[in-house]
C-alpha cells in the first residue's frame, strides 16, 4: 500500500503527502476516481486495454455524478473502452510452482503447477468452444471447493461464458431457484462429496437438476467420491458425460482468451434467498478483477509465492475472492469438508501450519469455536509463515481479537472484512499500515465511498445507523438477471436513500476511522424504541463458557393496546449443559453490565441447535417468522432446516 501511495504521489500533485494519515488518501480516492481507479490499473499491471484517455474522466467512468441506476440505465459506466479477459489475467503466472493446493478433511492433498492449472484450462475452454459456448452463455457448477471447479470457471471466463456455481450442500429446489433463472447450456457437477466423516452421493440430485433445467445440453460429471468416472456413475444421468472425456475434447486446441468489454458478466451470484426466491446478481470481469487487485494487493498485501486460503464453499462470494488470489501471484489453498471434522477439529489450523499458509481466511464461528473447544495452536501448531487472518460472515467480537494474539499468534494482522455478495467484494476490510483496534474492521476500502447515515440520511460518527456507499464503484452489479429495467436492481439498493447505495448493515464509524458492524439493518431489535444490533448481544453471550452460539430476535407483542417487541434470546449450550435460572441470571447479568439493561432479553431459552444459511451465517430472520408462526419463504436455502422445529410453538413464548 506504500508503495502505491508512492506510486500516485508521483503522478498526480493532487493527491496527498506521503506522510499523511490514510483517511486522507481514502477521501482522494473516493474523489478523484480518474486518477485512482487507472493507478490500481497499471499497478497490479492488468492484461488488457484500459482505454483510458489521461485527463478525460468519461474514459474512466461516466455517470460518476449518480450512483443510482435510473430506468433502463446502468448508471455510472467504468471503462468502457477498456479491452480484457479475467482468465488472462489470473494466468498470468507461469511455471512449475504451485497455483492450487487442495486438501480434504481426511488429509488428502492434491497441486497443480502454475503450468499445469493454464493447460486444464485451456482444455476446458477448448471443449467449451467446440459444445458450441459463445461468450454470454452460461456455465453452472454444482461443485465442492475442489481444483475442478476453478479450472472450469477459469475455461469459462477465457471464452467469455457466465460462470455462476452452487455447493453440493444445496438441495435440488434450492439449485433450480438458482440455476433455474439463469438457463445454463453446460452443467458441470460432482457425483458426491464428503463432509464431517461421511460420503453424500450426489447422482440422484443431479440427475433431478438435470431433467428440470431444458436449457441444459450437456452435463459433465467430476468424480469425487470415485477414483475415475464409471459408466455407474453417470448411467441415468442425461446427456452426461465424465470430466476426463470432455476435457480430452479440448486437448490439442491452442491457448486463447477472448478480450472483451470492462463490464461483460463474468459470474452470477445469489442473494441467500431466506425471504424469497434469490435474486441473481451479475457482475463483471473488469470490476471484479480491479477490486480484488486491490484488496488482495493493497488491503492485504498479498505477494507473488504466498499462500492463501479461506474457508467457504463455491456458493458463497469468498470462493470467487480466493480464486482470484492467483492474479497476484499467490498459491490458493482449497479446503473441501467441514471445518472441524469429527476425528481433528484442529485440521484447519494443521493445515496451516503443513502448508505454510500466509494469509488465513476463516469465520467469526470458526474462531469463537477454536477458542470454546479450547485450541491454543500458539504452542500445538507451527504458523511461523502465518502473517495474517481474515474474518467475515459476521461481526467478529472483540473477544476473539484477544483469543487470535494471545492463542493463535501474537504477531499478524486480524481483520474483520466486510461486503457480500451485491459487491463481490469489501466495504471495510484489513489495513497493513494501520493497527488493529479490538472490536473495529480496520478501515473503509479505498475508492469505496462509504459512511453511516442516521434515519433523516445525516452522516454520524459515534452512533450507529446504516451503512451506505454514496459514490459508484467498478464493482457494483451490472445488472440483476431477467430485471430488463432495473426494478429489481433499484429496489435492492436505493430505496431507502435517494441515490444512495444502503447496504442493509447496521454499523458505525469509530474514533479511530474504523468500522464496527452489529449485524443487519433488518435484523436490528428495537425494545421499547431502543434500536439494537443483534451482534451487540452475541459480543457479551458468547463469551460465557457455558454458551456454544446464540441467537436473538425480537418477538412483537401487544401490551395494553400497543404495539412494542421484547427480546428473545435462544443459547446452544456445551455438551451435557441445561439452562437453568442461575445459568439465566448470569447471562442476563453479563449482558447487562457490558452493554445497557435495554440489551438484556425478556427471555431466554435453550435450543438443540440454531439455524443457518448454505454460507454458515446464522439467520436471524427465519427464526423470527417461525416464532410468529409465518412461513419461512426459501426454506431450502438453509443448510439444517430441520432446526427451525426448535423455534416452533414454543410454551416459554405463549403470552
Amino acid at each position: 500500500m506504500a508503495r502505491f501511495f508512492r506510486s500516485a504521489r508521483g503522478q498526480f500533485r493532487a493527491s496527498p503527502p506521503l506522510a499523511a494519515p490514510y483517511s486522507e488518501w481514502h477521501r482522494w480516492s473516493c474523489e478523484n476516481p480518474g486518477e485512482f481507479w487507472p493507478t490500481v490499473w497499471d499497478f497490479s499491471a492488468v492484461i488488457g486495454d484500459s482505454g483510458v484517455v489521461p485527463g478525460d474522466l468519461n474514459t474512466v467512468v461516466s455517470g460518476f455524478e449518480r450512483i443510482a441506476p435510473p430506468e433502463a440505465d446502468s448508471g455510472s459506466r467504468w471503462f468502457s473502452g477498456a479491452r480484457l479477459n479475467f482468465s488472462e489475467n489470473l494466468l498470468r503466472h507461469r511455471g512449475s510452482s504451485p497455483a492450487i493446493v487442495a486438501r480434504d478433511e481426511a488429509g488428502n492433498r492434491r497441486q497443480l503447477s502454475r503450468d499445469q492449472l493454464a493447460f486444464e484450462v485451456a482444455r476446458m475452454a477448448s471443449a467449451l468452444r467446440a459444445s458450441g459456448i459463445v461468450p454470454g452463455d452460461r456455465v453452472a457448477g454444482f461443485l465442492p471447493n475442489i481444483p475442478e471447479a476453478v479450472v472450469a470457471m477459469l475455461g469459462a471466463a477465457a471464452i467469455g461464458a457466465v460462470w455462476s456455481s452452487c455447493s453440493p450442500d444445496f438441495g435440488v429446489a434450492g439449485v433450480l431457484d438458482r440455476f433455474g433463472q439463469i438457463a445454463p447450456r453446460i452443467l458441470i457437477a460432482a457425483d458426491g462429496y464428503r463432509y464431517a466423516g461421511k460420503d453424500i452421493d450426489c447422482r440422484s440430485r443431479v440427475q433431478e437438476i438435470a431433467n428440470a433445467l431444458p436449457t441444459v445440453e450437456r452435463v459433465i460429471v467430476v468424480p469425487t467420491l470415485r477414483a475415475t468416472n464409471s459408466d455407474n456413475s453417470i448411467t441415468g444421468i442425461r446427456d452426461a458425460e465424465a470430466w476426463t472425456a470432455f476435457l480430452a475434447s479440448g486437448e490439442d486446441a491452442p491457448e486463447s482468451f477472448t478480450q472483451l468489454p470492462f463490464d461483460h458478466p463474468l459470474f452470477v451470484l445469489y442473494s441467500s434467498g431466506t425471504t424469497g426466491e434469490p435474486k441473481c446478481i451479475v457482475h463483471g470481469a473488469g470490476g471484479t478483477l480491479l477490486q480484488h487487485l486491490k484488496e488482495h494487493q493493497l488491503h492485504t498485501d498479498i505477494r507473488d509465492g504466498e499462500r492463501v486460503f479461506y474457508f467457504t464453499t463455491c456458493g458463497w462470494m469468498m470462493w470467487n475472492w480466493l480464486v482470484s488470489a492467483l492474479a497476484s501471484g499467490a498459491t490458493i489453498v482449497l479446503y473441501d469438508g467441514a471445518p472441524m471434522p469429527p476425528h481433528a477439529p484442529d485440521a484447519l489450523w494443521t493445515m496451516a501450519a503443513e502448508e505454510k499458509i500466509t494469509v488465513f481466511g476463516t469465520s467469526a464461528k470458526f474462531l469463537a469455536l477454536s477458542e470454546k473447544a479450547g485450541m491454543r495452536p500458539i504452542a500445538s501448531h507451527d504458523l511461523t509463515s502465518l502473517r495474517a487472518i481474515l474474518s467475515t460472515g459476521s461481526p467478529l467480537a472483540p473477544g476473539s481479537y484477544d483469543y487470535v494474539y494471545r492463542d493463535v499468534r501474537a504477531n499478524l494482522m486480524l481483520a474483520s472484512i466486510s461486503g457480500g455478495t451485491d459487491i463481490i467484494s469489501c466495504f471495510a476490510l484489513g489495513n497493513p499500515m494501520l493497527p488493529v483496534w479490538r472490536g473495529e474492521l480496520q478501515c473503509r476500502g479505498l475508492g469505496m465511498a462509504v459512511d453511516v447515515f442516521d434515519d433523516g440520511g445525516r452522516p454520524t460518527t459515534g452512533s450507529p445507523g446504516e451503512l451506505v456507499c454514496t459514490r459508484p464503484f467498478p464493482s457494483m452489479p451490472v445488472a440483476f438477471w431477467n430485471d430488463p429495467n432495473g426494478v429489481k436492481y433499484r429496489a435492492a439498493y436505493f430505496s431507502r436513500f435517494p441515490d444512495v447505495w444502503c447496504h442493509g448493515d447496521w454499523a458505525e464509524i469509530t474514533e479511530h476511522d474504523g468500522v464496527v458492524i452489529s449485524g443487519r439493518s433488518d435484523a436490528t431489535l428495537n425494545p421499547g424504541g431502543v434500536r439494537i444490533g443483534s451482534a451487540e448481544i452475541y459480543r457479551q453471550v458468547e463469551q460465557l463458557d457455558e454458551v456454544m452460539e446464540s441467537i436473538v430476535v425480537a418477538q412483537r407483542l401487544t401490551v395494553a393496546g400497543e404495539a412494542d417487541e421484547r427480546l428473545v434470546l435462544f443459547v446452544r449450550l456445551r455438551d451435557g449443559l441445561t439452562l437453568d435460572d442461575d445459568l439465566r441470571t448470569k447471562i442476563r447479568s453479563h449482558i447487562r453490565d457490558h452493554t445497557s439493561p435495554h440489551h438484556v432479553p425478556k427471555v431466554i431459552t435453550q435450543v438443540a441447535d440454531i439455524p443457518r444459511t448454505i454460507s454458515g451465517k446464522i439467520t436471524e430472520i427465519a427464526v423470527r417468522e417461525v416464532i410468529h408462526g409465518r412461513p419461512v419463504k426459501n426454506i431450502d436455502a438453509l443448510a439444517n432446516p430441520e432446526a427451525l422445529e426448535f423455534f416452533r410453538d414454543r410454551a416459554e413464548l405463549q403470552v
